[in-house]
């Protein structure tokens, strides 16, 4: 990954969040550039910003003989996203779960997520939380067109579309939360390690209601 940077790979989004706690630690006790930069994906963690040839030995020394275990609780702050819960596939998701889709709607909003990564567009952020039994596949045909603020699954994950886009998850509900904003600090309203609630609320479409 270049003179500066290491990639480490692991083998689930949880060692990732082990791995991304640990290496925060390392650099809140003075261990690691403080300039460095961490950023996780589903399955590595990059180091990026390494002061010099030293320190990259020195840390990939620490990476090889680091040891996957469970990430501590999230301590990170928390976001509430007010949802409401009539997404176009909430009734599919339903059926997948084996509830109506009132039901389905309350487990969904009775999960605390953790952001654990971010990528695809810019303000995406991958959650998990959601338990296992309850992933679901994308859909077959992704749609051509995502509405922005559209809250869906797909796999493991939880997702709020931050822009209008191509899209292949099911879509469960909707925010007006804007989770990507160019004009505010930071743009990105979800970054990892953030904990995410989902809040039922009611609301019309556009062009619906008073």
């Amino acid at each position: 990954m270049g003179a500066r940077a290491l990639l480490a790979e692991v083998g689930t989004d949880e060692q990732v969040a082990a791995l991304l706690g640990d290496l925060m630690q390392r650099q809140h006790d003075g261990l690691l550039t403080d300039g460095a930069e961490l950023v996780p994906a589903a399955r590595t963690v990059l180091i990026d910003g390494l002061a010099d040839a030293r320190e990259r030995a020195g840390l990939a020394t620490w990476l090889g003989a680091w040891t996957p275990h469970a990430a501590e609780a999230g301590t990170g702050p928390l976001v509430e996203i007010p949802t409401v819960y009539d997404g176009e596939d909430l009734a599919e998701v339903a059926r997948l779960w084996g509830v109506p889709p009132d039901e389905a709607a309350r487990r969904h909003a009775d999960c605390l997520f953790r952001v654990a990564f971010c990528g695809f567009a810019p303000g995406f952020a991958y959650l998990t939380g959601l338990p296992d039994e309850l992933a679901v596949p994308r859909r077959a045909t992704p749609r051509t067109r995502v509405p922005a603020g559209s809250v869906a699954l797909a796999g493991p994950y939880t997702g709020v579309y931050p822009s209008p886009s191509p899209g292949g998850w099911q879509l469960i509900g909707r925010t007006t939360l804007r989770l990507w904003d160019a004009d505010r600090t930071p743009a990105a309203l979800l970054s990892p390690g953030t904990r995410v609630r989902f809040v039922p609320a009611t609301g019309a479409r556009n062009g619906e209601g008073s």
